[in-house]
């Protein structure tokens, strides 16, 4: 009968997570990283079959977002990410969204109802979850020209306000230090 409260309680808490809405930017909508940590490097395939590294990306701040179809939040922000990469494709930024578990024909038929203008890469055997340390999707990380994670966000976002976009546009004009 434990077995049985604690599935329930469960249950319940991940549903109130998944319908609890997406943050508004605000002070709260991007940790700050104040060790500035290198990002994990990846290998990962996107929907057109070329491989892509971390190191292609190095020299622009790079957006990298972990998501899944399967998952409400994810499909909640992701409009808000697309919106907002229309702002920032012409700033000399990157954006990317690493899908978690997923082959590609499920992510093409999520792609078809719900577009996504970015580039896609597929982490189809889930391994970048642990070389992230991710624990909850959607997650994303903010990296400054060097490959430096400089911030992170858990749970859905509005990607698209200005007040958000401009801390991301804002490094491109800094140096890190390490």
């Amino acid at each position: 009968m434990k077995f049985y409260i604690k599935l329930y309680f469960s249950l319940v808490f991940a549903l109130l997570m998944t319908f609890s809405g997406t943050l508004h930017a605000g002070e709260e909508a991007l940790t700050a990283l104040p060790n500035k940590p290198d990002a994990p490097d990846f290998m990962l395939r996107d929907m057109d079959e070329n491989i892509r590294e971390l190191d292609d990306y190095k020299g622009k701040p790079v957006i990298i977002n972990f998501w899944a179809s399967w998952c409400p939040p994810c499909r909640a922000e992701l409009p808000s990410m697309n919106r907002a990469w229309k702002k920032l494709k012409n700033d000399g930024i990157e954006m990317l969204a690493i899908n978690i578990g997923e082959d590609e024909d499920a992510i093409a038929a999520f792609i078809k109802e719900h577009p996504i203008d970015f580039n896609i890469l597929l982490d189809e055997s889930g391994e970048e979850l642990e070389n992230w340390s991710i624990r909850g999707l959607p997650t994303t990380f903010i990296l400054d020209p060097e490959g430096h994670v400089v911030y992170m966000a858990v749970g859905g976002r509005d990607w698209d306000e200005d007040k958000l976009l401009d801390k991301i546009r804002s490094l491109k004009a800094k140096k890190t230090r390490h």
